[in-house]
């Protein structure tokens, strides 16, 4: 017996809303078109690629792959398994890099491990005099930043390469951004919920997860300009750890800033001018 789009929703093992975006996704419809025609029955192929993507998200797959996007900064971000999933506690490091080059004119920025860009082209698209370089040591994640880039107009160069390791434009940045892999790669969270899909090296320096952080910050002292400033995000646990990277490598007044939780999230600091 045929199903009208209302039964299909009230008869769904999901959540009524992560249903309502999967039929919105099937039918390429909005919310309004499918609550004004919920009485509709949607064919056998619709019901077909419905339960497809139903089946997928019960298995525990996130929905941001399976819908292909996820909102961040207010924008819409194409993702893919290739790339984390944009997350609201990132948009911390965002403003914190707005706020580190507010009084600087065309500044020069670099966004390392850049993903699916969403640091990089936020800036960019916040401060359009900004010249702004990502890189990524995967081809697939730069391939997925590229594609974000050029769907939101933002104008940005691209590097492959493993952090310092890429063909830079400058040697000198007024800011350099990152949000690196930084999860202890014996954390348990990495084998439980959306995180099982994303891609481990984005999540996960193999090791204690400082590693790349003290490439970062270390590695940083030689591409700022005098005066410029890093932002990084990290893990909950890490603030003080971090700050202590910063200071040692010759930073000046590492601060640490919370995020929605209260958690500190990101550190950042300036060379001396």
């Amino acid at each position: 017996m045929a199903r009208s789009l209302r039964d299909w929703l009230a008869l769904s093992p999901l959540p009524r809303l992560e249903a309502r975006l999967l039929w919105q996704q099937v039918l390429g419809v909005s919310r309004a078109w499918l609550i004004a025609h919920d009485a509709d029955q949607p064919d056998a192929e619709q019901a077909c690629a419905y339960q497809a993507l139903e089946a997928r998200r019960l298995a525990g797959e996130p929905m941001a792959y399976i819908l292909g996007h996820r909102e961040f900064w207010s924008r819409d971000f194409h993702v893919s398994p290739a790339v984390l999933i944009p997350r609201p506690d990132t948009e911390l490091l965002v403003e914190c890099g707005l706020q580190a080059i507010a009084g600087v004119p065309s500044p020069c920025v670099l966004d390392l491990g850049t993903g699916s860009g969403i640091v990089a082209i936020s800036i960019a698209l916040d401060r359009p005099d900004a010249q702004v370089r990502a890189t990524d040591c995967s081809q697939a994640a730069l391939d997925v930043a590229e594609m974000n880039a050029r769907a939101l107009g933002a104008k940005l160069l691209f590097s492959h390469g493993n952090w310092y390791d890429s063909q830079l434009d400058s040697e000198h940045y007024d800011l350099i951004v990152s949000n690196p892999p930084y999860i202890d790669s014996q954390d348990t969270h990495l084998v439980q919920g959306d995180l099982r899909f994303e891609p481990q090296g984005a999540l996960t320096d193999g090791a204690d997860g400082l590693s790349d952080l003290r490439c970062i910050v270390q590695g940083a002292v030689a591409h700022l300009r005098p005066g410029g400033a890093l932002c990084v995000e990290h893990g909950w646990d890490q603030a003080a750890a971090v700050r202590a990277l910063f200071h040692s490598s010759g930073f000046s007044d590492a601060v640490s800033l919370r995020d929605l939780a209260g958690i500190e999230r990101v550190t950042w600091g300036r060379l001396p001018a």
